[in-house]
């Protein structure tokens, strides 16, 4: 018997997600806040929103800074992993609301700075602002560190009044 295609076996991921969700949703109904299922809700949440949010990344990556044509777009990895994404926080959403997902609150922070560093980088490459020659590479490093820390800081603050 011949195995499945490596692009079958990558696209089972995508479709077991939102599959399990609606299952979890039937079975689980109006039960979504309580132990064992909130669990599992973390475990879809992650499983669908690290490769969607990456992909939106990377999306905004060759669409802004390579200037790729929309019709070269690869489906398998700019679009079904955000379609999952998408599927399968609102097959969650229908049985639970997402602030008892535990760890949620971690994606939007992955997104906030994400979103920061690409609008980061689309305005250094825009302006056209370079790394200046005489700092080595580690303080840069440490910079830009510091920077993020800084952002995510007045992130928290902004959110907490």
């Amino acid at each position: 018997m011949k195995p499945f295609p490596k692009s079958l076996q990558s696209c089972f991921l995508f479709f077991a997600l939102p599959f399990t969700a609606f299952l979890a949703s039937i079975f689980g109904k109006d039960e979504g806040h309580l132990s064992p299922w909130k669990y599992l809700y973390t475990v879809l949440v992650y499983l669908a929103c690290i490769p969607g949010i990456f992909a939106i990344t990377f999306n905004a990556y060759t669409f802004l800074f390579e200037r790729q044509p929309i019709m070269q777009m690869n489906m398998l990895t700019q679009l079904l992993p955000v379609l999952c994404m998408l599927i399968t926080l609102w097959m969650i959403k229908r049985n639970v609301s997402l602030n008892d997902v535990p760890g949620f609150d971690k994606i939007g922070s992955l997104v906030f700075i994400l979103t920061v560093l690409m609008i980061m980088m689309w305005i250094l490459e825009k302006t056209h602002i370079f790394v200046f020659t005489y700092m080595p590479f580690y303080q840069f490093v440490l910079f830009f560190i510091g920077f993020l820390v800084l952002i995510r800081w007045l992130w928290a603050r902004m959110m907490a009044s």
